[in-house]
This record gives structure tokens, C-alpha cells and sequence, in this order.
């Protein structure tokens, strides 16, 4: 009975986290596209919100390496890439999410390059989130 609530558990977890990424990527999608035409699109709007999802769903809480010592014990200097991918992506996504949160509710007009930042920031957070998700789901199966 216990592993089923645990199941159930996670995978509401997941949900959450992969809707905090979807509203993540609306809001940078919202900030983008109020600065530069070409994005105004629902279609823009619908790809972030949808790499913002799978990035939190896949990149956060990603699976330890079977190489890592048991808990508690400290690692001899080994950086797991997943890890590190899913720690700098997370940090990256959510730092962007944030400033394009502040912006808009400021009433900020930033520069172009500011804009283009952010989205550059975005874009290689959740990438960052994506490829640390794949990493180790393919290690855990491998």
C-alpha cells in the first residue's frame, strides 16, 4: 500500500514542478513576445510553456547516479553531470522566469538585448534541464 501512495505521490510532485515550468515559460513567452513582434505568437507562447514543462518535469529531482557513494557520505570530488545540468539549468530557468516576472509587473520596458538575454537564458536553462533528465533516466535504465 505504501509504495502506491509513494507512486502517487511523485508523480503528482512531477505535475506540479512541470506546471510551475509551463507558467515559468509563460511568463518569459509574455515578456519576449510584448518586446519583439516576431514572437507574439500563441504558437511562441505554447512552445515555452511546453519546454518549460518538460524541462521542471524532467530536470528537477533528476535520479543519483549508482556510481554516487550511500548517503552521507561525501563524494571524492566527482561531478555527476545530470546533477550539475539539472543544479545550473534549474537556477538559470528560474532566475530568467523571476526577472521576466519582475519585469512585467513593474511595467518594465527593458532594452532588446535584455530581452534576447532572457530568452537566451531560458532557452538554455530548460535545455540544460532537458538534457540532465535524459541523462539519468538513460543511466537508471542502462
Amino acid at each position: 500500500m505504501r509504495s502506491h501512495v509513494r507512486r502517487f505521490a511523485h508523480v503528482f510532485e512531477r505535475l506540479g514542478l512541470a506546471m510551475a515550468g509551463a507558467a515559468s515559460g509563460l511568463f518569459v513567452a509574455a515578456l519576449v513576445g510584448s518586446t519583439i513582434t516576431a514572437f507574439t505568437s500563441q504558437g511562441f507562447l505554447l512552445l515555452m510553456m511546453i519546454c518549460g514543462a518538460v524541462g521542471f518535469y524532467l530536470g528537477i529531482d533528476t535520479p543519483p547516479s549508482p556510481a554516487q557513494p550511500p548517503s552521507g557520505q561525501p563524494s571524492r570530488g566527482n561531478i555527476d553531470a545530470a546533477e550539475f545540468l539539472s543544479a545550473v539549468g534549474t537556477f538559470l530557468a528560474a532566475l530568467v522566469a523571476f526577472v521576466s516576472v519582475l519585469v512585467i509587473v513593474l511595467r518594465g520596458e527593458p532594452h532588446i538585448a535584455w530581452t534576447v538575454a532572457i530568452m537566451i537564458g531560458w532557452v538554455f536553462g530548460v535545455a540544460m534541464q532537458i538534457v540532465a533528465g535524459t541523462i539519468a533516466r538513460i543511466r537508471r535504465i542502462g
